[in-house]
Formats: C-alpha cells, structure tokens, sequence
C-alpha cells in the first residue's frame, strides 16, 4: 500500500503522492496531492531533469544517474514547497518478458461467496505454473481474468457467490539485475522506493478512457530509447511489452546517413514530417558549422519512415498479435516525445490498419504549461496507478522481495514465535527469544 510521504494531521494536511519516471531522455518527479478523506489526487508539481547515466532504458552510469534524480527531486520541491521521501518508480529497460497462466481452485460442493483468501489462493495456483530463469524476479502479477463455474468475462469475484474460482494472469518478468540498479540508484538519491512498476503499464494509464480501457485499444509509448506496448480490453491490460527501439535510433540513422553530429540531428527530427505531400524539389536549408546543407524532405521522410516501419511491422505487430484481442475499436494511442512528430497518426494507420492518434495525458489541462505533453504521460500514469492499486489491491500485484534488493534495503522484520494461551515465551540474558536448538546443542557439546 503507498506510505504517506510527509506526516500530517488528519483533515489539516493533504497527502502526497509522489512518482519518479526514470525514462532515457529525462527523469521526471510528479507530485500529486490529495486530501485525507477523498479518492481523487491533484497534480500540483511535475520536476524534471536530463536522464543522465540511462541509456535505453538502462542504467549505465550509476552516479550519473543518482545526480539526475537529485535534480528532478530538487526540482519538484522546489515547485511545490514540501519534502519528498516516498516515491513510485516507473522504469523501462532490459528484457522484459510477459508470461499468461492460469489457476483454479475449488470453493466448496455448494455455492459460496468468494473471499479474498479464496482470490489469493486462485493466484497462488496460477503463479505455481510459471517457471522463472535464475537471473529473472516477477516484478507484477496481473490478473487478466476471473471466471466462476466456467462463466468468463467476470471483472470482481469478490462476495460473488460459485463452487469454482478460475484466474488467468499476466506476470511481469524482469531481470534481476536491473531491478536492482533501479533501486541502488532511487536509494542512493536518498528516497525510499514504496514500489516498482514496468513503464509501458503507467504510461497507458496516463493517456487511457476507461471507456478506450474497456473497448480495446492499444497504447504505444514511444520513448527516447524504448517504445512500451500496451494492449487492453475489458479495462484491463491484456499485454504488456517494451520494445529497445526507441526515438534516439532515429536520431542515430539521420547522423549517420546526413554525417551530422548527434544533436544537429536530434534537431533536425523535430521538425520532420511524416506527411507525403512534398512538393517536388521541396528541401530543409540549413548551415552548420560554417557548412550549408541541403537535404530534400523527401529523403529525411524515407529515413525516419524506414525506422518507423521496422517497429511497426517487426516489432509491434507481434505484440498485438499475442494479445489475442480480436477487435480494438480504440485504436492506437501514441504518447511519448515521438508522438509529436507531424502526420504519425496517419502513418501508423497505414502500417498498423487501426485508428491512430497522438495522445495527451488525461490530467494535461491539471499539469503545469510545458510539463503536459505526451513525454510526460508515463509520469502522469504512475499517479493512477496509486490511485487504482489502493481501490483494488488485487489489481496489480506486487512481488514484494524485489523492493528488498538495493543498497539500503529495507530490514527484514522479526518471523514472531507462535503464542500459545497461558504460556509466556522464555526470555534470554539479552531479553531476546529462547533458543531451544541452541541450548540442546550446548547440552550435547558439554556432554561429549
């Protein structure tokens, strides 16, 4: 459950929710505040800096990567005038893998209402199936879909009454390693993480209806190094995927082909359009370094249309092919810095033969000017995610070990010794709990 981030005393000081979006181009630390009797938060801060040390995705330079932390945390309180310990971290990077199970569990010979015990043995059952490498943790379980007595499509079971429980869920793999990076590197910049979560999940949460939610539609967050995949139906995420083809591979080919130097390049992509109404002969003059260059628009489409294509047709596609949805009627929702490049929304109708259109955060017109455009719907995301694990903490589970890693994980609590009426535990000289293996054995070593 998220922990409160400053103390306060009830109904005089409003709660903080607070979210740390370590993405490739920048790190962004959203603040939302919500009072104490109410549902809903308010976004009053959004700090940024440049994502320095983060590289696709992943951190490559740790101390990099804690001063850019340092910066947007510094920066978010500066905005909102109050302390930030707590923080929600939403990352991308690495390989992730996302595996379908399923689990059942009797509930009785006759019918009877479905207990929150009998949901977590459902999901227990199905995560028993799930084979996960050495080096890999489950970072979510997600349930996908509940049935009862074999009727599908039931979105709660809870108090609903059958003899059978049935779960299909979606876990959430990562490696290891780079959970532990992001903690090392959130720990290290003097936070404490309440929780992890995967980047395509929140930044569809961000830019999602609930109306787009429970109709089918797929999110595509194209990011600077990564590009999350998103596909939901029936209000949940049916499939979850982050694809290492990212905005800076565009940048990487424009350099390349132009000889340019990386941020010649990275300019020159902002203003690129995707549109095929090119006049004949129509050309982007430039000088650089003394040099004047003149490249027809034509060519600069075909460069970034190839690399586009190669997501669409390679990358994406098989994703939306692996959710098994078989109708989307709400499109595509494209967020993300690359999402604002000019005519994307009718190139990726072409290429995908969906409806498409660049997206917004939800909560833009509450975000401040120029921190609410589609790079910064991750970060809105994580917001909602807090709000909707709080509603239903079955929504998207936890693997609580993976927080434990980190330099300054969080101690591990006493196991307590069982109690039984009328007995009182022995206490030893140091007032700690009776070691009876260890009396027997000092029984035996004076002994022989």
């Amino acid at each position: 459950m998220f922990k409160k981030t400053s103390n306060y005393t009830q109904g005089r000081e409003p709660e903080l929710l607070v979210g740390l979006d370590l993405g490739t181009s920048k790190v962004t630390v959203v603040v939302a505040e919500r009072e104490t009797d109410g549902d809903e938060a308010q976004i009053i801060g959004v700090g940024q800096a440049p994502s320095n040390g983060i590289r696709k995705g992943l951190i490559v330079n740790l101390d990099q990567a804690v001063r850019s932390v340092r910066q947007a945390v510094s920066d978010a309180q500066n905005m909102v005038g109050q302390d930030i310990r707590d923080v929600t971290v939403a990352f991308g990077g690495g390989e992730v893998t996302s595996i379908r199970s399923k689990g059942m569990v009797a509930l009785g010979r006759s019918p009877r209402s479905v207990a929150r015990l009998d949901i977590e043995r459902v999901i227990d059952a199905a995560q028993a199936n799930v084979v996960v490498p050495m080096n890999q943790s489950i970072l979510h379980t997600i349930p996908v879909e509940y049935s009862l007595d074999g009727n599908i499509g039931i979105d709660d079971p809870l108090g609903m009454n059958a003899m059978r429980l049935d779960i299909d869920v979606q876990s959430i793999i990562v490696p290891t390693a780079t959970i532990q990076n992001v903690l090392n590197c959130v720990t290290r910049a003097g936070l404490d993480v309440n929780s992890l979560v995967i980047k395509p999940l929140v930044s569809a949460l961000g830019v999602l209806s609930p109306e787009d939610a429970l109709a089918g539609a797929v999110v595509l967050d194209i990011g600077g190094g990564t590009t999350g995949v998103a596909v939901f139906a029936d209000g949940r995420p049916k499939h979850l995927a982050l694809l290492p083809i990212g905005g800076d591979h565009i940048t990487n080919d424009l350099a390349t082909v132009l000889k340019l130097p990386l941020n010649k390049a990275e300019e020159i992509k902002r203003t690129i359009s995707l549109r095929s109404d090119f006049e004949e002969g129509d050309a982007m003059n430039f000088e650089h370094h003394g040099r004047e260059y003149s490249i027809e628009k034509t060519d600069l489409h075909d460069i970034v249309g190839c690399r586009l294509a190669e997501l669409c047709d390679e990358l994406i596609r098989p994703q939306i092919k692996t959710a098994k949805i078989t109708m989307l009627p709400g499109g595509v929702l494209l967020t993300g810095g690359v999402a604002k490049t000019d005519g994307i929304e009718d190139f990726f109708l072409e290429k995908l033969n969906l409806p498409a259109r660049s997206a917004l955060p939800l909560d833009a017109n509450r975000m401040p000017p120029n921190r609410n455009t589609q790079e910064f719907s991750s970060a809105a995301g994580i917001i909602k995610y807090i709000l909707e694990r709080e509603r239903d903490p079955f929504r998207y589970l936890d693997n609580p070990s993976v927080i434990k890693g980190g330099d300054k994980a969080r101690p591990v609590q006493p196991v307590q010794e069982p109690f039984y009426p009328g007995t009182q535990p022995q206490k030893g000289s140091d007032g700690q709990g009776f070691d009876l293996f260890g009396a027997v054995r000092k029984i035996f070593k004076d002994i022989f």
